[in-house]
């Protein structure tokens, strides 16, 4: 008996980790690799940038700001977000509701075209959205005409563009979860008399409101720092089509370096943002599981 006892704690004990047996010289060494790739990769071309942008001094890079072109290409490429966002969050809500709480054939199909977007690169897309939509030549090019509306070279086309590429950020992170919560809960305030929108609103939707807002956290970052398929179906017409990251490249290329790096570490400013936002969120979520 004692020997059986012996082993069951034995058994409880917790495992050594395996990482913690490796001799020190090999966990410095992976350390340093690590923090060396950051280092390098990471946070030296974000000094970079801000270091040229002040370089010159603040009232150069506050001057950045004077020119209307600027401010244009800062509230288009708000717009866009604004747009681009809230489509995919009704998109991204329904996609992970189909795919994670029904059973039918062809849902590992939808699953895959789910990730189409991240397969394709960008300026496929865009040539794709000019082929279709291109008043000249598109496939919509009559029914474009008679309506006169006009996609590519406007604001519509670049939304469609912006929707394309951040397609899976949402649904990609409300799927795990949706999983992980079952259908337990909603099984339960149907049975009590719920119908399927309070259910939906009482229920699924604040279990999966983290990673619905993690979802949209990185969707926006997408979104406002687009260059591709944006490039290719925008014609960076300044002052009408041209997003931040659009303009930052035309200032770029006519030799404007500090007001091109002042704008860029807007950008920049923009995925810091997003990193906290994306810690805090990791944060509380991991808080709430705990719970």
């Amino acid at each position: 008996m004692a020997a059986i006892l012996s082993r069951v704690r034995h058994d409880k004990l917790p495992t050594t980790d395996l990482a913690t047996t490796e001799p020190a010289w090999v966990r410095w060494l992976l350390t340093s690799i690590a923090v060396g790739f950051l280092g390098l990769f990471l946070f030296l071309p974000l000094l970079a940038v801000f270091f040229e942008a002040f370089k010159q001094g603040t009232k150069l890079y506050f001057a950045t700001f004077e020119d209307r072109y600027a401010v244009d290409a800062i509230f288009l490429t708000l717009k866009i977000a604004a747009i681009s966002v809230p489509v995919n969050l009704i998109f991204g809500l329904a996609a992970a509701w189909v795919i994670t709480k029904y059973s039918y054939r062809g849902k590992s199909l939808l699953v895959t075209v789910l990730d189409l977007p991240f397969a394709v690169s960008p300026v496929i897309a865009g040539l794709l959205f000019v082929l279709i939509f291109s008043t000249t030549h598109g496939w919509f090019a009559e029914p474009l005409k008679a309506l006169d509306l006009k996609i590519i070279f406007a604001v519509p086309g670049i939304a469609i563009a912006t929707v394309f590429i951040t397609l899976p950020f949402i649904a990609r992170e409300l799927v795990p979860v949706m999983q992980s919560q079952g259908r337990d809960e909603e099984f339960a305030a149907l049975t009590l008399g719920a119908g399927g929108w309070r259910t939906f609103f009482t229920v699924t939707l604040p279990n999966v409101k983290w990673g619905l807002f993690y979802g949209v956290v990185l969707c926006n970052a997408r979104a406002m720092g687009e260059f591709g398929a944006v490039a290719v179906v925008s014609g960076n017409i300044k002052g009408k089509t041209s997003t931040l990251p659009l303009y930052i490249e035309t200032l770029y290329n006519e030799y404007n370096s500090v007001a091109a790096f002042t704008l860029a570490s807007i950008l920049s400013l923009l995925a810091l943002l997003t990193l906290v936002l994306k810690n805090i969120i990791e944060w509380r979520t991991s808080k709430s599981r705990e719970a």
